[in-house]
């Protein structure tokens, strides 16, 4: 954490004004980067504190308690040090790295990611910054942007299987099978994995390869429980095998090892919809919600469940700004049909089943093979 001749650094730092009492500033902050060293976060932590009290704009202790507080969970706490150290030195990459990290923690993802693209400019040749951003923004759904930032990354760096996993990921997501099937293989190559058959069973749900998905995703799970995802994607497979309390459990181990999945959460929302469990329904849309703010899925079933608490004018108010952000989302409009003729506004839910009807015609038109009227 720090290399040599540091004593001789703090002595320097202090040499002026230093307090002739035995809890001088100077050796407060040695003693609490000696605790943080060694692991006893929780006197390291007052240490810091003390110190700061005594001189508030040291950057270096606002740094260390803000990844103090992070370690212990405290990361509001430890983002209000980052944003201190930052106004003092608002170019300082390493402390940008730590607040975007503290933000993704706490789902904030849009932050962190906004964060991270301006270290990754300022930074462009390291690794770090670039897979936390590409992290980011899976957990956002922005697979194509994961894409354009790690594609040139994973040619410049054959063999980084950190960087070919997430790409591959955003591969598999978008749909893009063929160069995800590179990846994976790359990854084969270094010997059977978690990630690879994670990777491997993603891919064949995407190609309705269901038995085949679901016994590579459960061979991951044996591998690695603790693998970012598995869960999850063993939960979507068992959904469509038609296994839905095996679906459940599945989403909910998900959700214990991060409580930040997307799927999980909206997955699991949906289930207690089912069960008329609407309050625990709208706790898990929240979180959703979070991940990924303004999501149109997230809002639609939101929408559904304020219909079931018998809420239409808090339901018509949701859909109404969704089909206005999205015209083409069919579901949504013909839930707000519903809402409107509930609410006895019969023009209304008229135009909303025209509206259906001319979209649904659209994508039949769409669909290949001749068109017989």
């Amino acid at each position: 954490m720090y290399g040599r001749g540091f004593s001789v650094l703090i002595a320097l730092i202090f040499s002026y004004g230093a307090s002739a009492q035995s809890e001088s500033p100077e050796k407060l902050f040695e003693q609490a980067v000696r605790w943080h060293q060694a692991g006893d976060i929780d006197r390291a932590i007052p240490a810091y504190e003390k110190f700061l009290a005594q001189r508030p704009d040291f950057l270096m202790a606002l740094s260390n308690l803000g990844a103090a507080y992070a370690r212990v969970g405290r990361y509001q706490d430890a983002i209000g040090q980052y944003r201190h150290a930052l106004n003092l030195d608002p170019a300082n990459t390493q402390v940008q790295l730590n607040l975007a990290l503290a933000y993704y923690k706490t789902s904030q993802m849009e932050i962190a990611a906004a964060i991270l693209e301006k270290v990754h400019q300022a930074v462009p040749d390291q690794l770090q910054p670039a897979l936390l951003l590409a992290n980011c923004w899976l957990a956002m759904g922005k697979n194509k942007d994961v894409i354009r930032l790690l594609a040139p990354m994973a040619e410049r760096s054959p063999g980084d299987l950190g960087t070919a996993y997430v790409l591959g990921t955003a591969l598999v997501r978008d749909n893009q099978l063929a160069r995800g099937q590179v990846l994976i293989e790359r990854i084969l190559h270094e010997g059977d994995s978690a990630e690879a058959r994670l990777l491997v069973g993603m891919t064949k749900l995407k190609a309705q390869d269901f038995a085949g998905s679901l016994a590579d995703l459960a061979k991951a799970i044996e591998l690695n429980p603790n693998l970012p995802d598995v869960y999850s994607f063993y939960g979507r497979a068992l959904q469509v095998a038609g296994d839905a309390a095996g679906a459940v459990e599945a989403f909910r181990k998900a959700l214990a090892a991060n409580p930040n999945d997307y799927d999980a959460n909206l997955q699991l929302a949906v289930y207690s919809k089912e069960e008329n469990k609407l309050d625990e329904a709208r706790k898990y849309l929240d979180h959703a919600l979070q991940v990924r703010p303004g999501d149109f899925g997230v809002r639609y079933e939101m929408a559904s469940v304020a219909m079931r608490q018998n809420k239409p004018d808090t339901a018509r108010a949701e859909l109404e700004s969704i089909v206005k952000e999205s015209p083409d989302f069919v579901e949504a409009h013909v839930a707000l049909a519903t809402v409107y003729y509930r609410l006895k506004r019969k023009e209304d839910g008229d135009r909303e089943r025209a509206i259906v009807q001319k979209l649904n015609a659209a994508a039949q038109d769409k669909q290949p093979g001749v068109n017989v009227k």
